[in-house]
């Protein structure tokens, strides 16, 4: 978690020194994300990430300069690969990565069945139990009609995914209260027939034990859950907003409570799982990690530019290859 938060807090220094065209901060968002991320297998589970997913890409094992290459624009969806990583690419659209988690959790349904396991045809799930898919959503997307498909279909079909909504208090300058009915996501789960948990995402311990809860239900073939992980967006929606122009500092201190690395360093003090030393030196080894990803931003090249057009269509139209043409004749001359 320390680690996560020297890397956001330096990627927004990058963005202001013009590193980074433009990045989504996630400051008091750390115990909801790494918690979560490490009640699941990834080396069969799968992740799907919004744009704000910095500690969940680090705790399933991304490359941190391959993921900054997103936000660097170097790159369509990251350098690092999916399909081993177990974590999608980054998605922009809002509540876009919640359909497509659905999709592969209901793929791993169908695959179970076109084997040859018995009872998997019956609602039983498989010897093992299945991947799960988990997908990230905040409290602002959970307005998009996205969600009630992707839910409702999850239901019926009893895919194994959950739905872990960080509700951070604001939909950009929208404040949860006034854009979520009843304020809380968690709530809707019951029309759907979806079991759903409301955890203090500020506290890494009880995220981790409702996340792991959810992906053991998930897993046995008994559906999705939603988990609301009750948290605070500590600093601007993006690199572009102001917050100042929606609320004030001092509604920032008293709203968003304690901070999670804080709370986390005192229960480890507390209980004696580590010391003073062991944790200013994980501190030290994060400012480190965030200077060496850096330098490794930095370094990342420019891609070609034909690629802008190479990765629109599976078979481009003769318009796209005429753009591509003239695009060429006039950057680089051909």
């Amino acid at each position: 978690m320390t680690a996560v938060r020297q890397l956001d807090v330096a990627a927004i220094s990058w963005q202001r020194q013009g590193i980074l065209p433009a990045y989504a901060p996630e400051l008091g968002q750390e115990a909801a994300q790494v918690g979560s991320a490490l009640a699941l297998d990834p080396t069969r589970d799968f992740a799907f990430p919004t744009y704000r997913e910095l500690g969940v890409a680090r705790a399933f094992g991304v490359d941190m300069v391959e993921y900054m290459s997103t936000h660097k624009a170097t790159w369509h969806g990251g350098l690092w690969d999916p399909s081993k990583a177990h974590v999608a690419p980054i998605q922009a659209v809002v509540a876009g990565s919640v359909l497509h988690a659905v999709g592969w959790a209901h793929g791993q349904t169908l695959a179970a069945q076109n084997t040859a396991q018995q009872n998997t045809a019956h609602g039983k799930a498989p010897e093992g139990g299945y991947a799960v898919a988990i997908t990230y959503l905040g409290d602002g997307a959970s307005s998009q009609g996205d969600v009630h498909e992707a839910m409702n279909f999850a239901a019926i079909f009893k895919a194994p995914v959950v739905f872990f909504v960080q509700n951070n208090g604001w939909a950009i300058s929208v404040p949860t209260e006034k854009q979520v009915a009843g304020g809380s996501v968690a709530a809707r789960g019951a029309g759907y027939g979806i079991p759903a948990l409301q955890v203090d995402g500020n506290d890494a311990a009880a995220v981790l034990e409702a996340t792991r809860r959810a992906v053991a239900h998930a897993r046995s073939g008994t559906g999705p859950v939603i988990v609301e992980a009750m948290t605070y967006r500590r600093g601007p929606h993006a690199t572009s907003d102001d917050p100042g122009r929606y609320r004030t500092l001092d509604e920032e201190r008293a709203d968003g409570g304690a901070d999670p690395l804080a709370r986390l360093r005192e229960r480890i003090l507390a209980e004696g799982a580590a010391g003073e030393a062991d944790l200013d030196a994980a501190d030290a080894a994060g400012a480190a990690e965030a200077e060496a990803v850096r330098a490794g931003v930095i370094a990342l090249g420019p891609r070609p530019g034909a690629e802008m057009f190479d990765f629109v269509f599976q078979e481009p139209t003769g318009e796209l290859l005429r753009q591509k043409n003239s695009w060429r004749k006039e950057s680089e001359h051909e």
